[in-house]
């Protein structure tokens, strides 16, 4: 999944200090954290230290696939990770995750118990993560650049806009891209095609593949973050990409001054529905402090920051009175029941199958 903002991706990482002067610092009075680029409130890690003087070192990775491949070889050396939902069983499975002390983290009462019970799909009794924000993949659209190409019935709430390759032709005229993401995009495809998001036979990825391939000329190009510049530009037109994505380039061009109309739809089809997650490494060097940091994450105006700043739901249910009211009432961003109920969750794949399914990926973006 995923999370982008352009302000701050070119930064490889990022180093907060605890500002606290009055005690001198220890060795251990430091946490390594690993999370999504530009994930998090502008002056959250900042607050943190400041308050618990424990200078926070902070990377940032731009893939589930970067962040899983370094922990899954050990020794990455940092304490808390920001992980993905569908990654969460791989990670328990090989024993990088510990589990989680409830007494370490008081404000774990503050979580929706509605995500919970979602999270535990992936995380049985919710022993190893703690629900940080969570959002969907679907489709973000130039209104009047769709409409200019495609008419007044443009197919904007199914997915038949980017996968029926009469639409797609036409509108790679104004630039159509998508995020490289396969274990969203691929589900996709499936759940469009009738088959199972989360297939176990390897005649579908086949069929999900052929699909794919033959509409990859028409796409632009398959990026996680370089879509929401593109479309707040007039770059491209459309993008298969996280509502938050499209919640920021919308921003982005409001605040430009620009008169773009940029909507975000969920296709009737179903979507898939995301969540990102504070865990511990096993190995963790400062276990203490990642608890300290983790429960600060849970704290209702901390959270409640993060997310009218990115434009991301939470999973905080005590922040509600907390986040803009503008931000509670788009749809886009908390979708109503009835879209909630056509969403699926991200779920891992066998080692097999997610061999397969990478090997699809490597072809569609290839073209061949």
């Amino acid at each position: 999944m995923t999370p982008t903002r352009t302000l701050t991706i070119a930064l490889a990482s990022i180093l907060a200090v605890g500002l606290g002067q009055a005690q001198a610092e220890t060795p251990k009075q430091r946490v390594h954290v690993y999370n999504w680029y530009d994930y998090i409130g502008p002056d959250v890690v900042k607050n943190f230290s400041r308050e618990t003087n424990i200078k926070t070192v902070y990377d940032v990775f731009d893939s589930s696939e970067m962040m899983e491949g370094k922990l899954m070889t050990g020794g990455s050396g940092y304490d808390v990770v920001v992980a993905t939902n569908s990654t969460l069983p791989n990670l328990i499975k090989a024993g990088v995750l510990q589990p989680l002390d409830r007494d370490k983290l008081p404000n774990w009462s503050h979580l929706d118990p509605e995500i919970l019970v979602k999270l535990q799909t992936n995380d049985p009794e919710n022993r190893y993560a703690v629900p940080y924000l969570w959002g969907t993949t679907g489709i973000g659209y130039n209104a009047d650049k769709v409409t200019a190409i495609l008419g007044d019935d443009a197919p904007v709430d199914s997915w038949d806009l980017v996968f029926k390759q009469e639409n797609l032709e036409k509108l790679s005229q104004c630039g159509v891209a998508m995020i490289d993401a396969p274990g969203e995009v691929i589900p996709i495809a499936l759940n469009y095609l009738g088959l199972p998001p989360h297939s176990t036979r390897k005649e579908d990825y086949a069929k999900a593949e052929e699909l794919l391939v033959r509409l990859k000329s028409h796409i632009r190009y398959f990026n996680s973050s370089k879509f929401i510049t593109d479309l707040a530009n007039g770059d491209i037109c459309v993008v298969v990409g996280w509502a938050g994505g499209v919640y920021e380039a919308q921003q982005t061009a409001k605040s430009a001054g620009s008169s773009v109309r940029l909507k975000y739809s969920i296709p009737r089809e179903g979507a898939p529905v995301w969540f990102e997650n504070l865990v511990l490494l096993k190995d963790a060097r400062h276990p203490q402090e990642g608890f300290a940091f983790i429960n600060y994450m849970m704290r209702p105006d901390v959270i409640a920051d993060t997310s009218n700043y990115l434009g991301y739901p939470n999973a905080n249910k005590a922040a509600d009175t907390l986040v803009t009211q503008a931000l509670l009432d788009n749809p886009m961003v908390y979708p109503p029941q009835e879209v909630m109920d056509k969403l699926f969750t991200l779920e891992p794949l066998a080692q097999k199958l997610e061999r397969v399914r990478t090997r699809v990926w490597s072809k569609v973006k290839s073209g061949s």
